[in-house]
C-alpha cells in the first residue's frame, strides 16, 4: 500500500511538472503583445471563470493587485445576472476555461464582445469557442490531468495558476514594481514590517541609556542595569556619541582589576562603536547585527546619540 501511495504521489508531481514545462512553448510573440496590451491599458484587468477556473481567477486577481496591476474578479455565472456592470470601457477582460466550451462561457463571451472590450482567453483548447472568439489567446493546454481518470482539474489548473504568475511577474517588471511598492500594498504582518519598518519605528519608545565620559563605575552599572539593554552609550554634554560600554565590558574589566574605586566610563568604553541611522530599515539593522555578531546597535544621526536597537527588539517585532 505504501509503495503504491508513493508511486502515485511521484507520478502526480511528474505529470504536473511536465504540464508547467510545456507552457514554455506558448511564450511567444502573441504572448508578448498580450503583456504589452495589459501594461498599456488605462483600465483594469477583469478576470472571469467558472468552476475551478474561477478559483484560479481569484488567486490571479489577488496576485496582480498586490504587485501593482489593478485587477477585478467576475464570476462567469454572476456576470450574466448583473455583474457585467463592473466592466468599464477601458478594461481588458481575461476569461479562464480549460475547455473553452462551458455553457456560461458561451453566454458570457458574446456579451463582452458587444461591450467592445478586449477579450483574452486563457484556454486549454485552442479550437474552442472561447479561443476562436477571443482577441488574444493564452494557451494553457496540458497533455493530461494528473487525475488517474484524466478528469479532475489538476494539471490544467496548475498550468493556469503558473500562467497567471507569469503575467504578474512580467507586468511587475514593466511597471518597475520594487520593494518599496510592495511594502505599500503589504503593510500588515511580518512581511510588511520587514519592508517598511525603520529603526526609529522600533526604538522611539525604548530607553536610551547614556553616561558622561567622567561618570563613575557605579553610575555606569546602574545605567546598564536600569535600562535593561545590556549597554550604555557614552556621550559628551551636547549628546555626541563617544563610545559604548556593554555588560561584557564590565565583566572583562572586573576579571582584570581588583581596585575599581577610581574607574570611570572613559577607562572602559569602546570607541567608534557600530552605529545605524534611525531611518534605516529594521531588516537592514538585522543584517548588520548578524554581520558583526553583536546584539546591540547604537542609533545615531549626525553623530548625535539617538538610542539603542537590541536584537530582542527585532525578535519582538517579528523581523527575525
Amino acid at each position: 500500500m505504501s509503495a503504491t501511495i508513493l508511486q502515485t504521489a511521484l507520478a502526480t508531481i511528474e505529470t504536473e511538472v511536465n504540464a508547467i514545462q510545456g507552457l514554455a512553448t506558448f511564450i511567444n510573440e502573441p504572448f508578448e503583445k498580450i503583456i504589452q496590451a495589459i501594461h498599456q491599458s488605462t483600465g483594469r484587468l477583469v478576470i472571469s471563470g467558472i468552476g475551478k477556473s474561477a478559483i484560479v481567477a481569484q488567486k490571479i486577481v489577488a496576485t496582480l493587485n498586490s504587485t501593482g496591476t489593478p485587477a477585478l474578479f467576475m464570476h462567469a455565472a454572476d456576470a450574466i445576472h448583473g455583474d457585467l456592470g463592473m466592466i468599464t470601457p477601458d478594461d481588458i477582460v481575461l476569461v479562464i476555461s480549460k475547455s473553452g466550451e462551458s455553457p456560461e462561457i458561451k453566454v458570457l463571451v458574446p456579451l463582452i464582445k458587444n461591450f467592445g472590450n478586449t477579450l483574452i482567453g486563457m484556454v486549454g483548447n485552442v479550437a474552442s469557442f472561447l479561443a476562436k472568439n477571443a482577441d488574444w489567446v493564452l494557451n494553457t493546454t496540458v497533455a493530461k490531468e494528473a487525475c488517474p481518470n484524466n478528469l479532475a482539474p489538476t494539471s490544467s489548473t496548475t498550468a493556469q495558476m503558473v500562467m497567471g504568475d507569469v503575467l504578474a511577474v512580467c507586468l511587475m517588471q514593466l511597471n518597475g514594481f520594487n520593494n518599496r511598492d510592495f511594502a505599500r500594498f503589504h503593510p500588515g504582518g511580518n512581511l510588511g514590517k520587514r519592508l517598511y519598518m525603520t529603526v526609529e519605528d522600533i526604538t522611539s519608545n525604548n530607553e536610551k541609556p547614556a553616561v558622561l565620559l567622567d561618570s563613575p563605575l557605579k553610575k555606569v552599572i546602574v545605567e546598564i542595569t536600569e535600562k535593561r539593554l545590556g549597554v550604555t552609550a557614552v556621550i559628551n554634554e551636547v549628546g555626541d556619541l563617544l563610545g559604548i560600554i556593554t555588560d561584557g565590558d564590565l565583566r572583562r574589566m572586573l576579571e582584570k582589576t581588583n581596585d575599581i574605586s577610581a574607574i570611570c566610563a572613559s577607562d572602559i568604553l569602546t570607541p567608534n562603536p557600530i552605529t545605524i541611522d534611525p531611518q534605516a530599515l529594521a531588516v537592514d539593522a538585522l543584517n548588520v547585527l548578524k554581520q558583526h555578531d553583536i546584539s546591540q546597535l547604537v542609533v545615531t544621526q549626525n553623530n548625535q546619540y539617538a538610542g539603542i536597537l537590541h536584537l530582542h527588539d527585532l525578535i519582538r517585532e517579528g523581523i527575525v
